[in-house]
């Protein structure tokens, strides 16, 4: 699963469909009910009964490895509930190409899933094609009655200062990963914190196997699965230590929290706990490593699972963990990833775009995204009596927390995100000082700003 958190422009378009690839299952949709949600506000007839939104409403929707089975169960429950509205799914693998010259031309559908080869978020809120809907969002409660601020476990990303254009519809996170079964063989514990994740790893070390491996060809994964929560940990679990890079603040790649979590990582070099091998090690290559036992930890996304279900050897018990980071009793922390959803600027049928984002944003909605695609949609949701998978039910526990900081989604500038990849699989490999991490990234910024 190619994937990193913090992505721009070109990089953004050509690494979503990745992602989409890496996501879940296409599992065809039960035989259960479909949630229908009253119907909404519309025309009446004469005889005073409510017919629902009329009118015609397009939706545009990449098609890749979640599928499209979640898509046609809501919108059939979306059509139930307003029988005379005409609706027209755009959809495939390839529809961001296809559909590129309606939005060239103006011509563009109601609402756009934005997520695929040839899908740019930032593009398209700097070119106007998506609707402000700052206000809509400050006020959404959902057909269950529920604000929609309320239930995001991620919350809108804010451009422009504190305006809002997209609504993130698939959320993941990135973390640690371990066998439970293979640590309760071998009497480890599960960390909670840094001291307890180095106590473990030193035990594990030990054993005769490497504490932590991870992707040395893609080193965004021990960025986001390590680096990125120890620097938000280590800002007293505020992540807005995130946006300030991501807005190439001065200072930001080298203040106390960016030292901290730095001197996280220095500490896992000196004391050998990470496997020297990893710097070599692609994600399929790493991951199958893991699997095999040599090593205790992998950083990696909540794909995981689903990306290597061909090669989990039996008895393999998934655990996860957003973050280590952080102190004994303070807030774990999650560094996410998300696709977002959006009504077009030039929407025909603004009224049912904005009634579809209420119909879909629903716990009810968030528990089939989990069980037709492996994936966790941005509702915090019940999952413990679901068909999800354990390490996903597991996930949302944590995000369904009160101990759990949900960090923002922060989009480096494409120079810089090289920069901390390679900064960061030198410090890991001890052939830089954080010092040296810090000059590099702030060097990188300051050339970005110019």
């Amino acid at each position: 699963m190619k994937w990193k958190q913090t992505l721009t422009g070109g990089v953004a378009a050509s690494m979503l469909l990745v992602l989409a690839a890496c996501g879940g299952t296409n599992t065809p949709a039960n035989s259960g009910a479909v949630n229908t949600p009253p119907a909404a506000e519309g025309t009446e007839t004469g005889g005073g009964e409510t017919q629902g939104l009329t009118g015609e409403f397009e939706i545009q929707y990449f098609v890749g490895g979640y599928g499209d089975s979640w898509w046609k169960e809501v919108l059939e429950g979306f059509q139930q509930a307003n029988p005379e509205l005409k609706i027209t799914q755009t959809a495939g693998p390839n529809i961001n190409e296809q559909m590129r010259p309606r939005w060239i031309q103006g011509d563009t559908p109601d609402v756009v899933y934005i997520d695929g080869a040839g899908s740019n978020e930032r593009q398209m809120i700097d070119d106007g094609q998506l609707m402000d809907i700052t206000d809509f969002l400050a006020e959404m409660v959902n057909t269950d009655g529920e604000k929609l601020t309320d239930i995001l476990i991620s919350q809108p990303t804010a451009y422009d200062g504190d305006r809002n254009y997209t609504l993130p519809l698939v959320f993941g996170s990135w973390g640690l990963f371990y066998d439970k079964a293979f640590f309760q063989d071998n009497g480890w514990t599960a960390p909670t914190s840094w001291s307890e994740f180095v106590e473990t790893s030193e035990a594990v070390k030990a054993s005769g196997i490497s504490a932590l491996i991870h992707t040395g060809v893609y080193p965004y994964y021990i960025n986001g699965g390590l680096v990125d929560s120890a620097m938000v940990a280590a800002n007293g679990g505020d992540g807005s230590i995130l946006t300030q890079q991501a807005n190439l603040e001065e200072g930001s790649f080298s203040g106390p929290a960016v030292q901290q979590a730095l001197a996280q990582v220095t500490e896992l070099v000196d004391k050998g706990l990470i496997d020297p091998g990893a710097v070599s090690l692609n994600h399929t290559d790493s991951q199958i490593q893991w699997l095999q036992h040599r090593a205790a930890f992998i950083p990696s996304g909540l794909w995981l699972e689903n990306e290597m279900s061909k090669d989990i050897p039996d008895g393999f018990e998934f655990g996860f963990i957003p973050s280590v980071a952080q102190d004994a009793g303070e807030n774990s922390i999650v560094i996410p990833y998300t696709n977002t959803i959006a009504i077009a600027e030039n929407a025909k049928n603004p009224e049912a775009a904005k009634a579809f984002l209420q119909y879909a944003f629903t716990e009810a909605n968030a528990v089939r995204w989990a069980e037709l695609t492996g994936a966790l949609m941005n509702v915090k949701a019940d999952l413990s009596n679901t068909s999800a998978s354990e390490v996903v039910k597991e996930a949302m526990e944590f995000f369904n927390s009160d101990t759990t900081t949900v960090a923002p989604v922060a989009v480096l500038n494409a120079d810089v995100e090289k920069a901390k990849q390679d900064a960061t699989i030198a410090l890991a490999t001890g052939r830089i000082t954080a010092d040296e991490w810090m000059q590099r990234l702030e060097a990188a910024a300051a050339k970005a700003r110019d």
